[in-house]
């Protein structure tokens, strides 16, 4: 096995570990049996748990947001850039369940607070694609001007909640009904 295989394996590992036991519930020791390794090996590829915990989030945002990007009408209206991610969000979650579920205790833990704060908050001033988008759309009186935790949140919270139901059974979130959630969120947004 090559290098870059058991990083992988490691990564692959403790998102299902982490994902099913959460994050105080899967020791390094576990994570390195599960993806068949020593557990000395994790300490090669990853300082502590805590760098293995946001790295693991830092490559599952980056596959999200290639989704998002690709094919991304930069240059059409506001509510078709806000369409086109969201139904790319809903998309790439529906299919990799996992990734949901990691993410989900990633940003209900200490770990996400920490980094929800550095979002809204633009504390590194990177440029942040759908935060850019909010911020432009409040500036051209398309989006309401709320506190900008209050749109991502009239953004968002319905469709992790759908995302959710639809992974536990309790709704099948089809084209249909993820078109009527975006629409939804877009409804209570829009001036």
């Amino acid at each position: 096995m090559c290098k870059k295989d058991k990083r992988t394996d490691i990564m692959q590992a403790a998102m299902e570990l982490l994902a099913e036991q959460g994050f105080h519930g899967a020791p390094m020791a576990q994570i390195a049996e599960r993806a068949g390794v020593g557990a000395g090996t994790i300490y090669r590829y990853f300082e502590n748990r805590d760098v293995l915990i946001t790295e693991l989030y830092s490559e599952i945002y980056e596959r999200v947001h290639r989704v998002i990007v690709s094919a991304h009408p930069a240059d059409r209206p506001i509510r078709e850039r806000f369409f086109h991610i969201m139904k790319g969000f809903i998309a790439h979650y529906k299919d990799h369940p996992l990734e949901y579920r990691y993410i989900e205790q990633f940003h209900n833990s200490p770990y996400g607070l920490q980094h929800r704060k550095e979002k809204l908050l633009n504390v590194t001033g990177d440029y942040d694609f759908i935060h850019n988008l909010f911020e432009e759309g409040k500036k051209q009186q398309v989006i309401k001007d709320l506190p900008i935790a209050m749109v991502f949140n009239l953004a968002f919270a319905p469709i992790i909640w759908s995302i959710r139901d639809h992974h536990t059974g309790f709704l099948d979130l089809d084209d249909e009904l993820a078109e009527v959630v975006v629409r939804s969120c877009w409804d209570s947004l829009k001036i």
